[in-house]
């Protein structure tokens, strides 16, 4: 059972009703037995969304995002609050985690190195459809141009602050760096 302290938490810090709340839980509880979402069982939920063959990196990425305390599970608090932000969330807090995803070593920002290596996750993940999303660049050029126009003082690092305001402002950047996930995690 959920325990109220977590009710409370949740009803404050998402978009969703206590009853809603509740729902969610007895989902992810049958789902979760132990009420611990492992890198596994994450991988099977994003099999639905994308062909597996080109999943696993992706979804490393994706569950790192949402396992927000980093011990290697996704509790139900972090899972709903992800689901929140993902679902009912503003475009800040949607690029926020997105920023998170790109942000693999956790310092704080982005190098040129985090963004080829996402760019080239996401281009293989979507292979198949590249014609479909726009995708004619190898993704180390797409990821050098994004990371030019994002590292404003050109210092090497993309902050937060530079990541949300070149995806603000452009909204092909958004498009471009969203369209491939839109499916399972940016709505």
């Amino acid at each position: 059972r959920l325990s109220q302290e977590d009710l409370e938490f949740l009803n404050v810090n998402t978009h969703y009703t206590e009853d809603t709340i509740s729902e969610w839980y007895k989902g992810f509880k049958k789902d979760c037995p132990d009420g611990k979402l492992t890198p596994d069982s994450f991988m099977k939920i994003y099999s639905k969304c994308f062909t597996e063959e080109n999943l696993t990196e992706f979804c490393d990425h994706v569950f790192r995002t949402f396992d927000s305390d980093g011990n290697g599970f996704i509790d139900f608090k972090e899972f709903l609050l992800a689901m929140d932000v993902t679902s009912c969330g503003t475009p800040e807090e949607k690029l926020g985690l997105f920023f998170i995803l790109f942000d693999v070593d956790g310092n704080g920002w982005i190098d040129l190195m985090e963004m080829k290596r996402l760019m080239r996750c996401i281009h293989t993940m979507v292979e198949s459809n590249k014609s479909k999303i726009g995708l004619s660049e190898t993704p180390e050029q797409q990821a050098k141009e994004i990371f030019k126009q994002m590292d404003v003082n050109s210092d090497g690092r993309v902050t937060k602050e530079e990541f949300l305001n070149a995806c603000l402002v452009d909204q092909k950047l958004i498009e471009l760096l969203t369209s491939h996930s839109e499916a399972c995690f940016i709505q």
